[in-house]
């Protein structure tokens, strides 16, 4: 490790659904000796709900994300171990919460409520030593979605997606909370290729610990 240079406690990935968080957390994970801190999508109670109708249930649901991952950045800053986070407070309320406003899933008055307590929780976190962000273009997270084939995933729309990806890049273009490193999903196939996979590695190693 490079002198001077602290152990990272809290690195996360962001990125669209189906950008590939979970399996890079899990190479990274294994990797580097991180701990993994996933997205609790099977125990949430209102996820099926909200595909079935979203402007009943897009309040609960982001309220019911936020509370699980500010629970997940206590967790991570009362430990020692470097934790690595799929998904990051961020996008909740940068990117999902904005866009079901937009598109008229959730209520003026439930969002600016929303948004106001996130404001309150970010006062009293810290952001991530290093934040990665899987970026992939319409085609690729379709494709990726439609090779998990998850069930409540089957509705996802092509639009809701795009105006996703459209928040997640004003986002990144704005993102001045810490270091940040862009990987291009198009032509990094991290996945299924270890030379992509390296080629992270590489640039993780440099982000963090000054190695060339």
């Amino acid at each position: 490790m490079a002198e001077g240079k602290q152990k990272p406690k809290h690195i996360a990935i962001a990125g669209n659904i189906g950008a590939g968080k979970t399996t890079l957390t899990e190479m990274l994970s294994k990797h580097y000796k991180w701990i993994p801190q996933f997205e609790n999508v099977d125990d949430n109670p209102y996820l099926f709900d909200f595909y079935e109708d979203m402007p009943r249930w897009s309040f609960n649901l982001q309220i019911f994300f936020l509370n699980s991952r500010l629970n997940q950045l206590l967790e991570i800053h009362r430990g020692t171990e470097t934790v690595i986070q799929d998904r990051t407070i961020y996008e909740d309320a940068m990117i999902f919460a904005p866009n079901l406003h937009e598109m008229g899933l959730m209520s003026k008055r439930d969002f600016e409520n929303y948004y106001q307590f996130f404001e309150t929780l970010k006062s009293m976190v810290a952001p991530p030593d290093l934040l990665i962000y899987l970026k992939a273009s319409v085609p690729t997270l379709v494709g990726q979605i439609q090779k998990r084939g998850r069930d409540y995933e089957e509705n996802i729309r092509l639009d809701y997606l795009k105006k996703l990806n459209d928040f997640y890049n004003k986002f990144v273009d704005n993102y001045k909370e810490g270091p940040l490193l862009i990987i291009d999903v198009d032509t990094n196939k991290f996945g299924e290729n270890s030379e992509d996979l390296g080629k992270i590695f590489e640039k993780i190693d440099r982000e963090l610990y000054g190695l060339f």
